[in-house]
C-alpha cells in the first residue's frame, strides 16, 4: 500500500470512528470538529482536527468553545505527518499526552462462524448496558443516559453472552455507520470481573464478526489502548493488525486565582 493510499484509509477510518461514536453536541470551526457530551468519554468530548491548519486563533476559539461548556480542552490527535504542526502547537501550550490507542483492522474474509449461545440484538438491552457500564462507565444515571444516546446515534449490533447460571458474562457492540464504505467497528468489549479468562470475550468477538460479515460488512476496525497487552493478543489472534494510532492531548488545568 502506498503512502497516499494509507492516508486515504486513515482519513476514512477517522470519519467512520466519528460516525460510530457521535457526540450529541458538535460544531465545526475552521476544519476542527468540536464535540461535547457532558464529559462522557474522551472521544465524545474532544476536538477532532479533521482538516485545517493549526494556529493560535483556532486554538483560542476551541478553548472558548469548551470553556463555555465547562469541559477541559482535549484533542484527539492521530499519528501521521499532518499532525506535526498541531503537535508543535500543543507542545508549546504544554498539553499532556494521554491514552495512546492502537487502531486495528481486518477484512471480513475468513470471518469466524457464529458461536452458539451469544444473543445478538439491534438495541442495547438493560442487561447489556448494566454490564458494560459496570466495567467502562464513569458516573451515575445521568451519564449513563448520555452514553445510551451516543450508542443509539449509530446503527449497531449488540452481543451478550451468559454464564452457566444465566447471568450476563460479557458484552460487545458492532457499530455499522451508514455510508458507501461497508465497515463495522467493534466497541464496548467488556467482561464482568468474575468472568474473565474464560473465553467469553472471544465468543463475543467471533459473534460480532460473524454477524457483521453476514450483514455485508467487508472490513472491521477496533481500538485498544497501547498498554492493554491481553486485549491486543486477543485481537491479533482474531486476525486484526495495527493500522494506526492516536492519543488525547489535554490542556493543562487552570488554577483558580486565590484571594491573596
Amino acid at each position: 500500500m502506498t503512502a497516499e493510499m494509507r492516508a486515504v484509509e486513515a482519513g476514512l477510518l477517522e470519519e467512520l470512528m466519528d460516525r460510530a461514536w457521535p457526540s450529541p453536541v458538535r460544531e465545526e470551526l475552521d476544519g476542527w470538529v468540536m464535540r461535547a457530551a457532558g464529559g462522557v468519554t474522551q472521544r465524545a468530548n474532544s476536538v477532532w482536527p479533521r482538516a485545517g491548519a493549526a494556529g493560535t486563533a483556532a486554538l483560542s476559539a476551541a478553548t472558548l468553545w469548551y470553556r463555555h461548556r465547562r469541559l477541559p480542552l482535549i484533542f484527539q490527535v492521530f499519528d501521521g505527518p499532518r499532525s506535526a504542526e498541531l503537535n508543535a502547537l500543543l507542545d508549546a501550550g504544554r498539553f499532556t499526552r494521554q491514552s495512546e490507542t492502537l487502531i486495528m483492522t481486518r477484512t471480513a474474509a475468513g470471518a469466524p462462524d457464529a458461536p452458539g449461545g451469544v444473543e445478538i440484538s439491534a438495541v442495547a438491552s438493560a442487561e447489556w448496558l448494566s454490564l458494560w457500564w459496570s466495567v467502562d462507565g464513569r458516573g451515575g444515571a445521568a451519564e449513563l443516559e448520555i452514553a445510551r444516546d451516543i450508542l443509539a446515534g449509530c446503527p449497531s449490533l449488540y452481543a451478550l453472552v451468559r454464564d452457566d447460571d444465566g447471568e450476563p458474562a460479557a458484552v460487545g457492540r458492532l457499530a455499522l455507520p451508514p455510508g458507501p464504505a461497508a465497515w463495522g467497528g467493534l466497541y464496548c468489549m467488556a467482561t464482568g470481573t468474575d468472568h474473565r479468562r474464560k473465553g467469553y470475550a472471544r465468543k463475543i468477538l467471533d459473534a460480532l464478526l460473524a454477524a457483521g460479515a453476514a450483514g455485508g460488512a467487508g472490513s472491521f476496525w477496533l481500538m485498544v489502548t497501547a498498554g492493554n497487552a491481553p486485549a491486543q493478543a486477543l485481537y491479533t489472534g482474531a486476525g486484526f493488525s495495527e493500522q494506526g494510532r492516536y492519543l488525547y492531548r489535554q490542556a493543562p488545568l487552570q488554577r483558580a486565582l486565590s484571594g491573596c
